[in-house]
């Protein structure tokens, strides 16, 4: 009877130990673990003035292209109207070249009629020649006249389209400004951070909120070199988000990127073999099903 009472007692005291040493090697039957991570993108002022308005808070789920905030135009439009002004004026300056010398241009066609009707007079003996030299002289000056009036009138015209041209290029840098003034989002993801409110002075490069892809994201994680001969970029790996109290969710996971450089062992990582002096960091691409956290521990496990 004792016998058996003492048997009993010490399965469960094995049972025991064998639970204890399970909980503290949970993580042996993993390849290596990490930190889950995301692209960040901290979007910067575009411009100078004040903000007008800023609808942003922090959670916010923004898309591409999404209007944002505004910062205040009002100088730019008028500078736009002034450069419009500019360049209707230049428009009631242009001359038309054909206009402008026609009458020239009658004179000369009436001369050659004369010239003809003389030179016929002449075969039939009732003109002399000297009138002939006359009408031909004045063809000659009414043709140097055209020639020399057309060209002043197309060099006035091509000085006013260089001014134009010159106008224009400041009326598309003013409408890029005015496109910059509105606070946009460069991509489809999560608001971290709002750096600004409206009302506040906007300057050109200073941090206004801060973005990040929450439903791509990567598990940070290191690999000694003894396991590298096992990974490759595009490999399909099972990845484990840590839950916490010993709970785990799976991921299907890709292998995106591995270091070509080894590093130090980092202190806060494990890799499945302690003692390796050198690591390689591997990323690994996620989808997140809205359960992974930025910075929250995960494990990875190659076959």
């Amino acid at each position: 009877m004792k016998a058996s009472i003492f048997n009993t007692k010490y399965m469960q005291f094995l049972l025991i130990i064998l639970l204890f040493t399970a909980c503290n090697n949970k993580n042996s039957r993993y390849d290596a673990s990490g930190v889950f991570e995301t692209t960040e993108i901290v979007v910067s002022a575009k411009a100078n003035g004040e903000i007008l308005y800023f609808d942003l808070m922090e959670g916010q789920e923004v898309k591409l292209g999404q209007s944002l905030g505004l910062i205040d135009t009002t100088q730019l439009y008028w500078r736009k109207v002034q450069l419009q002004s500019s360049l209707k004026a230049m428009d009631s300056r242009q001359v038309n070249v054909a206009v402008q010398v026609a009458v020239l241009q009658e004179q000369l066609t009436a001369a050659h009629r004369e010239k003809e009707r003389f030179t016929q007079l002449i075969k039939e003996n009732a003109a002399n020649q000297k009138q002939l030299d006359d009408i031909n002289a004045q063809i000659a000056t009414l043709e140097k006249q055209i020639a020399a009036q057309t060209e002043t009138l197309k060099n006035s015209n091509s000085s006013l389209i260089n001014e134009q041209q010159s106008l224009l290029a400041q009326m598309a840098q003013i409408e890029d400004q005015l496109k910059n003034a509105v606070i946009k989002s460069p991509a489809t993801a999560t608001v971290l951070g709002k750096y600004a409110e409206a009302g506040e002075l906007a300057v050109q490069g200073k941090a206004l909120f801060k973005l990040a892809d929450m439903e791509n994201m990567f598990l940070r994680a290191y690999i000694t070199a003894s396991q590298l001969i096992e990974l490759k970029i595009g490999q399909a790996v099972k990845v484990f988000s840590d839950m916490g109290k010993s709970d785990h969710r799976e991921y299907e996971g890709t292998v995106s990127w591995i270091s070509d450089k080894a590093e130090f062992t980092p202190k806060t990582i494990q890799t499945r073999d302690e003692r390796a002096n050198l690591v390689y960091m591997v990323k690994i691409a996620v989808k997140n099903d809205g359960y992974i956290k930025k910075g929250m521990y995960g494990e990875v496990l190659f076959n």
